[in-house]
C-alpha cells in the first residue's frame, strides 16, 4: 500500500532575484482540507498555467525525489518541487492519466504531468533546469478532485490505475515542445479522462489532419 508522507501548502511569496509572486514555496501540515480547486489556502499566481478544475493538485513521488537526490547529490525535502502531496510506494513514471488515488475519503484523478517552467528554474538556482527536469522525464502527476476530505501525513494512499488506454505522465511530458504530434498517440490520449485544454488541442490538431 502507498503512503501519503507528507502534505504542503503555498503562500504568495518572491523567490530571491526573481520579480513575479510565485506559490511554488510550499510548507508541510498536520493536516489539510482538499476541496474541488485543491488544497484550501493553497496560493496560485498564475492561474493562465496553474491551478483550476484539471490542475487542482500536483503529486510528487518518493523514487521520483530519491532519483533527483542522487542525481543532485543532497537531501530533499518533500514539497520542494511544489507538489501540494508527496506519495511514496508508487513509481511515478508509470502514473498514467485516469489513474486514481484514494486518500480516506479524498479521491483524485491524473489529469497530466507538469511541465517544468522558469519559476522552477528560479527555486532551484539553476538556469539549465528546465531543461534538466524534462530531460529527466519524471513529471509528477497533476489530478482533478473527485471527492473532497481532509488529509494527514501517514495516511494509506489506494492507488487504482486506469482500466482503459495507459498513457503514462512521462510519455505525454516527452511531447512537450514537439512540433508534430502523432494522430495515434493523440487519439489514445483522447480515450483517457486527460485536461480539457489539452482534448481540445488535440482535437482542433486531430481534426485539420483531414
Amino acid at each position: 500500500m502507498a503512503e501519503l508522507l507528507s502534505v504542503n501548502r503555498g503562500t504568495a511569496e518572491h523567490i530571491v532575484g526573481y520579480a513575479p509572486l510565485t506559490g511554488i514555496h510550499k510548507r508541510s501540515l498536520e493536516r489539510a482540507r482538499i476541496e474541488r480547486l485543491g488544497l484550501v489556502g493553497d496560493a496560485v499566481c498564475d492561474p493562465k498555467h496553474h491551478g483550476g478544475p484539471d490542475q487542482a493538485i500536483y503529486v510528487y513521488f518518493a523514487d521520483d525525489y530519491q532519483f533527483w537526490a542522487d542525481q543532485l547529490g543532497r537531501r530533499l525535502e518533500p514539497g520542494l518541487f511544489g507538489d501540494n502531496l508527496t506519495i511514496s510506494g508508487v513509481t511515478g513514471r508509470e502514473v498514467a492519466v485516469g489513474d486514481r488515488f484514494a486518500l480516506g475519503e479524498v479521491l483524485l484523478e491524473v489529469t497530466y504531468h507538469r511541465t517544468p517552467c522558469m519559476t522552477f528554474a528560479a527555486l532551484m538556482g539553476d538556469k539549465m533546469w528546465v531543461k534538466t527536469f524534462h530531460r529527466a522525464n519524471r513529471p509528477g502527476a497533476y489530478c482533478r478532485v473527485l471527492s473532497p476530505g481532509e488529509v494527514t501525513p501517514g495516511m494509506a494512499v489506494d492507488h487504482r490505475p486506469f482500466a482503459g488506454e495507459r498513457v503514462t505522465v512521462s510519455e505525454l511530458m516527452s511531447f512537450d515542445g514537439a512540433k508534430e504530434i502523432p494522430g495515434d498517440f493523440m487519439r489514445r490520449a483522447l480515450a483517457t479522462p486527460i485536461r480539457e485544454k489539452t482534448r481540445f488541442k488535440y482535437e482542433t490538431r486531430l481534426a485539420d489532419l483531414f
